[in-house]
């Protein structure tokens, strides 16, 4: 069997042929160059925020240039990288493959999806050059601030919108995708666990992300036409802004935790050759997460004003949202139990990833208690826990997967020293980065500030130092990567001895995926 679908004949040629192209592999590569581009764009403007946070006072820049990379980096991190960088790269690619099926369901929606993705992108960087110059209000547009700056806000509201589209049909061609083409055989209980978390993950898609979308849209309305929904002085309430944004973004948390720890549930089991502990478990506490996310949003508003009652609840549904999240952990420690692991580069970065996200977790939950979240809401305690949940677990997990499926998409193996080396050094860089933030948190650093007193200056000199060594390091995973597909060495079809769909076919895979349709007749995760 050729596989020859990087230059797979018809009417289009060069880059036409992949930006018109209805292949979801082609669609799923699109995505990755594209986010790779924009993860190191917001890395670049992380390190003049650090650079900035050196000393006290004006070191590079002026406070209004500092709130404009502030917003921006958020923007890249979340909307351009963060929530669509595994489901929407790595689920495209992987997903067909892994139930044996030809293509998504809807290919035509799959190639509308990323143009949508990369036009919201295009728009919101385009706001950084017209109007009133680059927005200055964090990525979280929080009203009513939002709605009385005279920078370009809108623009970049609307960008978000146009990805929040592309996140919807993602969502909506994976569910049908999972439910109509899965291969001969392949009943619910065999599908592989990233099938399940993409399957939470795009449920999650469909029904969260239409509330941002109309947020959006409303803030929109308010700047253009004075529409009071939000501004007090119109009788609007910022409150509801609040509500309305975090009833999308808490879940939005899982549309990017939930593939992450899909792709995880996969990495195990091969280098421990050992058969998944508790699939059903770790399956059902997939859907557990997706569900249970829909109902917290309300903790991060415990200082924002609300009854007793509802602080009290919010808080509890926090600590039980914390329960699937643990279940998974113990079965995937359990998992590597007697087992003979191989210390390959992915099953580093999924070590990496089940202690940096273990902290994050437990960080959280620090936040979930009422008396806590008094004392470190709105500092750098939060900063610190955001970040070892979304780069410490998802990244990571991302990184994780992309050495995984490296060779699978590629055809080629990469350099496993070089692969090592820089998964250590990103370990290293990112706690020195991010650890200290959590101390400045409990004395109390503001987060969001562009200036801070002399007592807090001790930590941020050692994060910003940790961010030379966070940003050396994923350099350097970059360029082995990208060297390995013109240099590196032949991949065979199964390199990893993996047992799911995707390792029988060809590295990388042909056209349509199989020869012939799969048929299945046993569970994923079969090893002797």
């Amino acid at each position: 069997m050729k596989s020859s679908f990087y230059n797979t004949p018809g009417k289009h040629s060069g880059l036409l042929a992949w930006v018109l192209s209805t292949d979801h592999k082609r669609i799923g590569l699109l995505y990755l160059s594209c986010m790779t581009v924009f993860f190191l764009t917001g890395m670049t403007l992380g390190l003049l925020m650090r650079l900035e946070l050196i000393a006290p006072g004006r070191t590079l820049m002026a406070a209004s240039t500092y709130n404009a990379l502030f917003t921006l980096h958020g923007v890249i991190m979340i909307f351009l990288f963060i929530i669509p960088g595994i489901p929407a790269a790595l689920g495209n690619f992987m997903l067909p493959l892994q139930i044996g099926a030809q293509d998504v369901s809807f290919p035509r929606l799959n190639l509308l999806s990323w143009w949508f993705y990369i036009t919201g992108a295009a728009v919101a960087i385009t706001s950084l050059f017209t109007g009133g110059g680059a927005p200055d209000t964090g990525w979280t547009f929080y009203v009513p601030y939002s709605i009385r700056t005279g920078t370009n806000v809108s623009l970049a509201v609307f960008g978000v919108f146009l990805m929040g589209i592309s996140s919807t049909l993602t969502g909506l061609n994976f569910v049908t995708t999972i439910h109509r083409l899965r291969a001969p055989g392949m009943s619910w209980f065999r599908m592989p666990l990233f099938v399940w978390s993409i399957y939470a993950t795009g449920w999650v898609q469909l029904l969260a992300t239409p509330v941002i979308a109309i947020t959006l849209l409303m803030l929109m309305a308010e700047r253009f036409f004075g529409v009071g929904f939000f501004d007090p002085a119109k009788g609007g309430d910022p409150i509801l802004f609040e509500h309305l944004f975090w009833i999308y973004s808490h879940p939005a948390v899982y549309i990017m935790i939930l593939p992450a720890m899909g792709a995880v549930s996969e990495i195990i089991p091969v280098f421990a050759r050992r058969t998944i502990f508790g699939y059903k478990a770790i399956a059902f506490s997939s859907l557990g997460i997706a569900l249970f996310g829909y109902l917290v949003w309300g903790h991060h508003m415990f200082t924002s004003g609300m009854s007793d009652e509802a602080r009290m609840i919010f808080s509890l549904l926090t600590f039980l949202v914390a329960v699937p999240s643990g279940i998974k952990v113990f079965n995937w420690v359990a998992s590597m139990y007697k087992g003979s692991i191989r210390l390959d580069t992915p099953f580093l970065y999924v070590m990496a990833f089940i202690f940096l996200f273990s902290i994050g977790g437990l960080t959280g939950l620090v936040q979930g208690a009422l008396a806590t979240n008094v004392h470190v809401h709105g500092t750098y305690f939060i900063v610190a826990h955001f970040h070892y949940v979304m780069f410490g677990g998802t990244a990571f997990a991302f990184f994780a997967s992309l050495h995984y499926w490296f060779p699978k998409m590629s055809g080629r193996m990469y350099h496993e020293g070089r692969a090592r080396v820089a998964a250590l050094v990103l370990f290293v860089g990112f706690n020195t980065l991010y650890f200290p933030m959590f101390i400045l948190g409990w004395q109390g650093m503001p987060r969001r500030y562009y200036d801070y007193l002399p007592q807090y200056q001790t930590g941020h000199v050692i994060a910003t130092i940790g961010s030379w060594v966070l940003a050396t390091g994923i350099l350097l995973m970059v360029y082995n990567l990208l060297r390995s597909l013109k240099d590196g060495e032949k991949a065979g079809d199964n390199p990893w001895g993996g047992t799911t769909l995707e390792w029988k076919t060809t590295s990388p895979p042909p056209a349509e995926n199989f020869e012939k349709i799969p048929e299945v007749t046993t569970g994923p995760y079969n090893y002797k």
